[in-house]
């Protein structure tokens, strides 16, 4: 039996199926960037993290997922955890959601799910 051809998903498609779920079930939707980058999208889908395993991540990185949900104005921030420095970006006028405490609380194994 011949293998399934090779499907390629932009990375904006799978921000917006994250964001659709957050938006939906006003839960967080973590998604792994790459090897050692990671966004949770709170619920709501209104506001994300962005943090890295080891390191910080960059400056440029958020502002790109953000123009990829289509947050309006968005506002910049760092938080700080126990061992995570993330990055936090709001949409201005809208709550931030407790994604801040679930990037201590669990962080993601290899293999991340959405």
């Amino acid at each position: 039996m011949a293998a399934a051809p090779t499907v390629t998903v932009k990375i904006r498609d799978v921000l917006r199926y994250g964001q659709q779920r957050a938006e939906q079930s006003l839960r967080t939707q973590q998604l792994e960037l790459g090897e050692d980058l990671f966004v949770r999208i709170a619920g709501g889908g209104r506001s994300f993290l962005l943090f890295q395993l080891d390191g910080e991540p960059e400056q440029s990185t958020a502002r790109a997922v953000a123009e990829a949900l289509g947050l309006k104005n968005p506002v910049y921030g760092w938080h700080q955890g126990k061992t995570l420095r993330s990055l936090t970006v709001v949409e201005a006028g809208a709550e931030p959601q407790a994604a801040e405490s679930q990037a201590e609380s669990q962080v993601p194994e290899s293999g991340g799910q959405a």
